[in-house]
């Protein structure tokens, strides 16, 4: 018999998937969150069956059941635990651990890749084009590579594991890779995901307007109370306010913040193993303690959100000869302009600041994070090009 404790996200329901693919109705799997697996590890090790085999994955134990584990593996060679994240690298001094973040080929790995490899490699699983396919779409999805691949189709999966039970998605997905030579979406799931596409662009839309920044630490930070789509969210949130460094989304009734970036030198799963969390650089979670309340929720709370800059702009337009205009909550006017290829300069109600920037973005940059200003619509630079074309007049 065979035992898989698991994570309760699509890359910890892919490697149950597979489990049940390799061994049918010989395993028992259980899905976890992050606090649970320790009560599931310990259940299993105080029963002493020790006939079973164990797998664990893209989870780590407490030090207490690393060396109950230990035993546990001395005496009957029944555990291997397969983990993709950083934080679990310590793992790897013990026979039955095995973690890697990046695979020999340089590609970041996850718990169902890394699950993959080993039950074809130990002749417990057929490798076949449907499953590999499958497998490759959950780990673009947890390790954020569909957003630099544009890979849709792993973005859909995470989308259906969502709309369905754990139970449905499983029987689903077991049944299309036991009978389909390639992987695909059926005619029903995609109309049902065209639905729900809809309803996260509007979701996320209401949320854009709720963001605040703040700077926390070493960072400047966007913070949003939300308690859906927190990946379609952070993306979305991150590319339209690239000064910040990072999105903290707070789930108030889960008493969770989820981090997330879209920049390689932030490792959001550094800020979350300081509240006990952990996760990926780009993706990472822990929960609301009593410290993260204080830095995300007490110090955030009356902090107004950042309107979003003018989307439909013919005029007040990024680059513009006639400059950039922007503007902030305190009522303060920016116009950033250049005065040769590599000098760009920033007006704040009409005198230039000290600081000569190299590039657009830099000067751009340094106003969002320093002042909060966004872009204006097209009315206020019209009136306050003409009000300076008064002013010349006036002068002649």
């Amino acid at each position: 018999m065979y035992k898989l404790l698991s994570h309760n996200d699509l890359d910890g329901i892919g490697c149950g998937i597979l489990a049940k693919l390799a061994f049918q109705d010989q395993v028992k799997v259980r899905y976890n969150s992050i606090s649970s697996l320790d009560r599931e590890i310990e259940f299993f090790l105080d029963t002493n069956d020790q006939g079973t085999f164990l797998f664990i994955t893209d989870l780590s134990p407490n030090e207490e059941n690393e060396k109950r584990l230990d035993d546990f593996y001395t005496a009957t060679g029944n555990v291997q635990l397969l983990d993709h994240h950083k934080t679990a690298y310590h793992l790897n001094d013990y026979e039955w651990g095995k973690v890697i973040v990046e695979d020999e080929n340089g590609y970041l790995t996850s718990a169902t890749s890394l699950f993959y490899q080993y039950l074809v490699s130990h002749g417990f699983l057929e490798q076949t084009n449907a499953i590999t396919e499958f497998v490759e779409l959950v780990r673009q999805y947890d390790t954020w590579e569909w957003e630099k691949n544009d890979n849709q189709q792993a973005r859909r999966l995470n989308t259906l594991f969502f709309l369905v039970s754990i139970d449905d998605f499983e029987e689903k997905m077991l049944e299309r890779l036991k009978t389909s030579e390639h992987f695909d979406f059926d005619d029903f799931e995609k109309k049902m995901l065209r639905m729900e596409e809809e309803k996260i662009e509007r979701y996320i839309r209401r949320k854009k307007r709720e963001l605040v920044q703040t700077s926390i630490g070493d960072y400047f930070t966007g913070v949003v109370y939300a308690e859906s789509y927190h990946s379609e969210l952070g993306n979305e949130l991150g590319k339209e306010n690239v000064h910040l460094d990072f999105i903290a989304i707070l789930n108030m009734g889960g008493k969770r913040i989820s981090f997330r970036t879209i920049h390689d030198h932030v490792d959001v799963s550094a800020i979350a193993a300081e509240f006990g969390g952990g996760g990926h650089q780009k993706a990472a979670g822990c929960s609301l303690t009593d410290e993260a309340y204080e830095q995300y929720v007490t110090q955030t709370f009356h902090i107004a959100p950042i309107p979003e800059d003018a989307k439909r702009n013919r005029y007040n337009l990024r680059f513009s000869s006639f400059g950039t205009m922007y503007k902030n909550l305190e009522e303060e006017n920016f116009l950033l302009y250049s005065i040769s290829d590599f000098d760009w300069i920033i007006e704040k109600n009409k005198l230039p600041l000290d600081q000569i920037f190299t590039s657009f973005y830099e000067a751009e940059w340094f106003l969002k994070r320093n002042y909060q200003a966004w872009l204006v619509k097209d009315e206020l630079f019209v009136d306050y090009l003409m009000e300076e074309a008064k002013k010349v007049r006036h002068q002649e």
